[in-house]
């Protein structure tokens, strides 16, 4: 099944005696983990961005505008990071197939990137056209985790679509793998959710160690946890860095905004991929598209946490640029501004959860 970031009932469970608290020891029934240090005086920032979520599902298609092939790419949900190789290849594939001379990318986010790349990777000169560029992207604002969080609702997806994204999931897991390091910012780190069994696999090795844990292998307050392994990305130094690969390869950037199709068939490349996110609903009059609005306190970085964490109080990242607290859910919400209650909630969550250590290291 997808992740559910519902886990960790934050406050659901006393504290558990029998554990002590000295810093470098072991434990016989508590293995410990540093806490994160929460409070209102260490938040760097606060961001708020929204999730371009569709029901059925991203949508990779090709379709005629006027002489030009069009191929869509857009509609990931909170998996647009972890989708974004997978789905451009797909994207890619449906589209280069037969062209010849130049091609056109709309949107600079992750999905406009890793496409353009993958054109370059095909030997076709690109030029992205794009209304914002990064840090000005929905992209940057992502949380960076490598898991297809809230991609599409299962009663309303086909096997067809299934398909689609299962193979567009183990390209990007391989993809990702290959980039890891300080260059894009992505490094691996261990997981741990509130659960009563391990996660099934949507692809055969996604996500390794996957296991139960005993409660003497964490220091939560909890009697499920299961841990599993997998990425995350700093987004602000990977979409840098994806933005010097497009251009020192010859990629050309232009900022320009479309307000209609017309405005799409005019420019001179007969290619185009539209990548532009929450834009194919106006755009392209995708009313299938809403936005999920998710907020985050960032609190400023903290380099021993070295484990990312999930529950009913939100979701923990540990980046480079700051630890991530989340977050929101909020459907059908067009305002990508944080809320101070929303934020004042989250820090509070959070302080509770992590102060609640049956040990800590």
């Amino acid at each position: 099944m997808l992740l559910d970031r519902r886990s960790f009932a934050a406050g659901s469970a006393a504290l558990l005696s029998g554990c002590a608290t000295t810093s470098g020891r072991s434990y016989s029934n508590c293995t410990p983990l540093a806490p994160v240090l929460v409070d209102q005086s260490r938040v760097i920032r606060t961001v708020a961005g929204l999730r371009p979520y569709r029901r059925s599902g991203f949508v990779v298609r090709r379709e005629q505008l006027g002489e030009k092939t069009l191929v869509h790419n857009y509609g990931h949900g909170g998996g647009g990071i972890t989708l974004s190789w997978g789905s451009s290849k797909l994207a890619t594939e449906l589209g280069l197939q037969g062209h010849s001379g130049p091609v056109a990318v709309l949107g600079a986010g992750v999905m406009g990137l890793s496409t353009a790349r993958l054109v370059q990777e095909a030997g076709f000169p690109v030029t992205i056209y794009t209304a914002a560029l990064p840090p000005d992207t929905t992209s940057n604002i992502a949380g960076g985790q490598f898991h297809p969080f809230a991609v599409f609702h299962e009663g309303d997806v086909t096997p067809e679509f299934m398909a689609q994204f299962t193979r567009a999931l183990d390209y990007s897991w391989r993809r990702f793998q290959i980039m890891v390091g300080d260059d894009y910012g992505i490094r691996w780190l261990p997981t741990y959710v509130e659960a009563d069994s391990v996660e099934d696999k949507v692809i055969a090795n996604f996500p390794p160690v996957n296991r139960m844990l005993s409660r003497a292998e964490h220091p939560f307050p909890l009697d499920s946890v299961r841990r599993y392994d997998t990425m995350y990305v700093e987004t602000g130094r990977y979409l840098r860095q994806t933005t010097r690969d497009v251009q020192i390869a010859g990629g050309r950037i232009e900022v320009r905004k479309f307000a209609t199709p017309a405005d799409i068939a005019a420019l001179p490349e007969t290619l185009v991929f539209n990548c532009t996110g929450l834009g194919s609903r106006d755009l392209f009059g995708d009313q299938l598209l809403t936005p999920i609005r998710g907020q985050l306190a960032i609190l400023e970085p903290q380099p021993e946490i070295r484990y990312a964490a999930q529950g009913n109080f939100g979701y923990m990242f540990p980046r480079a640029d700051g630890i991530l607290l989340g977050g929101t859910f909020e459907r059908g919400v067009w305002d990508a501004t944080p809320q101070p209650a929303d934020i004042a909630n989250i820090i509070a969550g959070h302080k509770r959860f992590f102060s609640s250590f049956r040990c800590s290291a």
